[in-house]
């Protein structure tokens, strides 16, 4: 089991121990041992002869360090399936529905002795969880609210989770005998923010007659709980907790076509095959054909192109089209007539501006945010720890904020005495709260002192749409606001956006000059490729950040740039492209 898959186990392990009422201190040494281990930049795996390595992670003692242990062994942990056996696996489930915490969970387990979603629901609709403690009738419309929107995803993953799984999976076919390709095709590669199912693409010279043995490397895959289909061309497998993934065995001359159809999207295809049959051709999996007089409805004619996308699109009078852009959104009409964007690439970001420490929720130190930012190549970062409002998060009030903004500027010019470190900024930021009446959550005298202020709402999600943008335009006003941070609030197949005008919001920053935050974690992809390109209508800037809180996280930045690839963003659209004074000039200048 990979480190992800560990730390995994030891959450929801801690979940089930929070539903039935464990120590609390118990728990949360399971979620920071999740923490270390997740965190940790080596295998757990390859730690396992060495268990002194193991016990020096923050977090992990000789207990821990025995239930590591356990699940490298045997791939699951004892306490875990005694929990599971006592409150069933669909007590897991109702955690995914908004509203819906382990101590509320534990409430209608005590009472009703239910635990799948299905019989929640029933409960909430007969009015049955209004008369918990601290419920009511409100929260159990949330809840009812949470079940419905958790249905609308289910069977969906993220794009982080989908993409760890495809990588791991193309690694082991990639080297095998007579594989020339091996890649991910789908709404994966079309950078979706989550994902139904998983499209591999294999090819070779002898493939698909020759790939037996490629079939059976991709079947001995860890964690597989049914083969839905094993043929010759085509294999699927269904993953536990996890997608459905195909895998397609091709031939290299078909290549091109074949990676074409199975990108999609299905809009996209429809819209390319019109315009094949306008120019006299078909296009399907197998190439582009022209059509031949008299021959036989679905009787191929001469192979126009089949080996390259690029030669399929180029056959159709086309500029081969960005998978990110394939969406029936405009790319066609953009690609014949030369007017596709120059979309941003994850070589052109200089900097990131939102990440937290160790002052509050962070993981790691200035420096370490620094020295990981500096390995990436970049030439700038903010350290943007939170405010006061967040008390779960360890927020800075005044007091703290002055202080660590003393500690920021100290370690940069630490930091820039030494070599290759000269022309490095670390520019000094909070994410303040914007409280539910607009106001920020720090002195503005406070805030003037600092470089880079994000703004962001962290609370009371469920304001009415006029009162949630009123509060968000306040924010915007604010002369000392620079960035509005994760501008609609959602966390993918978990809660939704909160509701608001958008296009109010986004013409009240244009005013201000504020520009809006595309935040790359996986977990939040917010703003999404809609947004993006009404933001790119009406001239607001975009910041492409991670909100770090782990050294590691500085790689989501990826995630970012397919968002901001689909929302036909440039390098001109994007802040954190330039370099750093010319950064600090394109934001709001300070009162």
């Amino acid at each position: 089991m990979d480190n992800r898959a560990i730390a995994h186990l030891l959450r929801e392990t801690a979940d089930l121990m929070e539903i039935a009422g464990e120590d609390v201190f118990r728990t949360r040494s399971y979620r920071k041992a999740a923490d270390a281990v997740e965190g940790c930049p080596a295998p757990m795996a390859s730690m396992a002869a060495e268990p002194q390595r193991i016990l020096q992670l923050p977090g992990i003692g000789k207990g821990m360090l025995a239930n590591i242990q356990e699940i490298l062994r045997d791939g699951q942990l004892h306490l875990h399936q005694e929990l599971l056996r006592k409150y069933r696996p669909g007590m897991l489930e109702l955690l995914n529905i908004q509203g819906l915490g382990p101590k509320t969970i534990a409430l209608i387990w005590e009472k009703f002795q239910v635990a799948s979603v299905d019989e929640v629901e029933q409960l909430a609709k007969e009015g049955k969880l209004r008369d918990l403690p601290r419920m009511g009738a409100k929260a159990e419309e949330k809840i009812l609210r949470g079940i419905q929107s958790y249905r609308s995803v289910s069977g969906r993953f993220l794009r982080s989770e989908a993409e760890a799984i495809a990588e791991a999976i193309l690694a082991t076919l990639r080297p095998l005998p007579g594989v020339s390709s091996a890649l991910a095709a789908g709404s994966l590669r079309r950078g979706k923010e989550t994902v139904g199912d998983i499209d591999l693409l294999v090819s070779g010279p002898e493939l698909p007659s020759g790939g037996q043995h490629v079939v059976e490397a991709f079947l001995r895959f860890p964690a597989i709980v049914e083969t839905l289909v094993s043929g010759p061309n085509k294999v699927s497998i269904r993953l536990h907790r996890g997608p459905q993934v195909d895998l397609r065995l091709l031939p290299e001359s078909s290549a091109g076509a074949a990676l074409q159809y199975f990108t999609g999207s299905k809009e996209h295809n429809v819209a390319l095959r019109q315009r094949a049959l306008r120019r006299g051709m078909t296009l399907n999996e197998y190439g582009l054909f022209r059509l031949r007089d008299g021959a036989a409805a679905g009787e191929p004619g001469e192979l126009v192109a089949a080996r390259t996308e690029e030669e399929i699109y180029a056959a159709l009078d086309l500029t081969c089209i960005p998978p990110e852009l394939r969406e029936d959104c405009g790319e066609l009409e953009a690609a014949a007539t030369g007017q596709l964007p120059d979309l941003i690439r994850a070589d052109q970001i200089r900097g990131d501006i939102h990440m937290h420490t160790v002052e509050t929720d962070g993981r790691a130190t200035i420096e370490e945010m620094a020295a990981a930012a500096r390995e990436r190549g970049y030439e700038y970062i903010a350290i943007t720890d939170h405010s006061q409002a967040l008390a779960m998060a360890n927020g800075l009030n005044e007091e703290r904020a002055l202080a660590h903004l003393q500690r920021i500027r100290a370690a940069e010019s630490r930091l820039r005495q030494q070599s290759n470190w000269e022309n490095f900024r670390i520019f000094s930021g909070i994410e303040v709260d914007i409280l539910a009446d607009g106001h920020l959550d720090l002195d503005s005298e406070v805030l003037a002192q600092l470089d880079i202020v994000i703004a962001s709402v962290h609370s009371r999600f469920d304001q009415e749409a006029e009162s949630m943008t009123a509060r968000l335009l306040r924010a915007v006003e604010h002369p000392c606001v620079r960035l509005l941070g994760h501008p609609t609030g959602r966390l993918l197949l978990r809660r939704e956006p909160y509701a608001f005008d958008v296009e109010a919001v986004v013409k009240a920053c244009a005013r201000h000059g504020v520009a809006m935050e595309l935040n790359a974690s996986p977990e939040r992809l917010d703003l999404k490729d809609q947004h993006l390109r009404l933001c790119r209508q009406h001239g607001v800037k975009i910041i492409i950040n991670t909100d770090a809180h782990h050294p590691r996280h500085l790689d989501n930045i990826r995630f970012g740039i397919a968002t901001a690839r689909r929302g036909w963003l440039t390098a001109g659209d994007v802040l954190n492209t330039r370099s750093a004074a010319d950064l600090e000039r394109a934001l709001r200048p300070r009162s």
